[in-house]
């Protein structure tokens, strides 16, 4: 079941980064790109943004990857949504960023003079555990690492 809960990490490019801050939850659609273990998921944001201020206040996150572009009509039931819990880990290793940065601009080449602005800051997200919900009632937890 790992191999499926991973299989859909790096089928997906897309998630809702949710975090908290004071107790209050803040969600942000990004795009990311994940190492090739799936234990680590990279993101770019501008340093400036509440999120960034809430993943450096509360580095626990969840992440949601799903199935719903695919799953229309009929197939609804048939929709997957994969929460990722992890933990906000920022890149101290200047040559690293910039071969995830390089991921990242191969994956999203729309994130280019996003990602080239002075204040954007790329990033990890450290996955502690998967729960996926397959379909309407199957769903799988597993730890990671």
């Amino acid at each position: 079941m790992l191999d499926k809960m991973k299989a859909l990490v790096r089928e997906k490019d897309m998630c809702v980064l949710a975090t908290v801050s004071n107790n209050r939850p803040h969600c942000s659609l990004m795009a990311y790109v994940a190492n090739e273990a799936c234990t680590e998921i990279y993101m770019v944001t501008f340093k400036d943004t509440r999120k960034y201020r809430n993943l450096r206040e509360n580095p626990w996150v969840s992440l949601l990857i799903d199935t719903r572009e695919e799953d229309l009509g009929s197939r609804r039931p048939e929709a997957k949504a994969l929460t990722v819990t992890g933990v906000f880990e920022q890149i101290g290793d200047d040559s690293m960023r910039l071969q995830i940065r390089e991921a990242l601009m191969r994956r999203h080449a729309q994130l280019e003079g996003f990602a080239d602005q002075p204040d954007a800051e790329v990033f990890s997200i450290r996955i502690h555990s998967f729960l996926l919900l397959d379909g309407l009632t199957n769903s799988h937890f597993e730890t990671v690492g």
